[in-house]
């Protein structure tokens, strides 16, 4: 019965959460069907069609998704490398500081989302792709070190011991012993991470960081919704060609 009336105590909490923020807000949802604002929804998204599919214009597209690409893969790169060092510290394999301090970076780096990195680093050094690689490279990296360091965390020890006690040294036992336990694990993380900074990439231009996204808020800044729809299809068909891919691969490994 105890479990009983705690979960319905937390269903009433949650209840209570949801209808205090609609309060809060005074979100007007009626207002979506009101008037003639049904007709001026349906008018702008018809306004979209059909898809500008002009030469030029998926030119600019193809070249757009490869620096989205490029932007997500460079800077997922460099958290891998990044976050790799980082864990080793995060683990407690440099002492008890090192860890704590390595932990607090992570965390702050991983607090910050993408788009506040991005539009900081579009301050720092300025418009275009740079900024975006290196606010998908400071998150992320927050990502993987945490997400490495509880797969060293977690890893047996038996067999870096095992090394140590036959005189290897730490290096050796740890290349030998406990990265292959920890490696897949690593590569599935990072995988997984860059089929997100992909999405993210894309989203990342609208604080001018480059790539199909900078397409994406100059074609609706400037009203081109055919434009701006052919921008959307060509960033659905690039993720869902790398899940794909991404998704093959790991059943490879696997």
């Amino acid at each position: 019965m105890s479990r009983r009336y705690e979960a319905l105590l937390w269903l009433s909490l949650i209840a209570v959460a949801l209808v205090s923020s609609f309060m809060y807000l005074d979100l007007d949802l009626g207002g979506l069907l009101r008037g003639d604002s049904p007709s001026q929804m349906a008018d702008y998204a018809t306004s979209f069609f059909p898809p500008e599919m002009s030469t030029g214009w998926l030119t600019q597209i193809s070249w757009g998704a490869v620096e989205t690409l490029a932007i997500s893969a460079i800077g997922t790169l460099l958290a891998v490398l990044a976050g790799a060092a980082l864990s080793l510290l995060a683990a407690g394999r440099m002492g008890i500081v090192a860890k704590a301090l390595a932990r607090l970076l992570l965390n702050a780096l991983r607090s910050v989302p993408e788009l506040v990195w991005a539009a900081l680093m579009v301050l720092a050094a300025g418009l275009g792709p740079f900024a975006g690689t290196l606010a998908i490279a400071l998150h992320t990296t927050g990502v993987l070190g945490r997400l490495f360091a509880e797969a060293l965390e977690n890893a047996p020890p038996e067999p870096a011991r095992a090394l140590r006690d036959q005189g290897e040294g730490a290096t050796a036992a740890f290349f030998y012993g406990t990265l292959p336990q920890v490696f897949p694990q690593w590569l599935a993380y990072s995988l997984y991470r860059w089929e997100n900074n992909i999405r993210m990439a894309a989203v990342l231009g609208f604080v001018g960081a480059g790539g199909l996204g900078q397409m994406l808020y100059v074609t609706l800044s400037l009203f081109q919704q055919p434009k701006a729809l052919s921008v959307i299809l060509a960033m659905i068909a690039m993720v869902l060609v790398v899940d794909g891919l991404s998704a093959w691969w790991r059943a490879r490994l696997g």
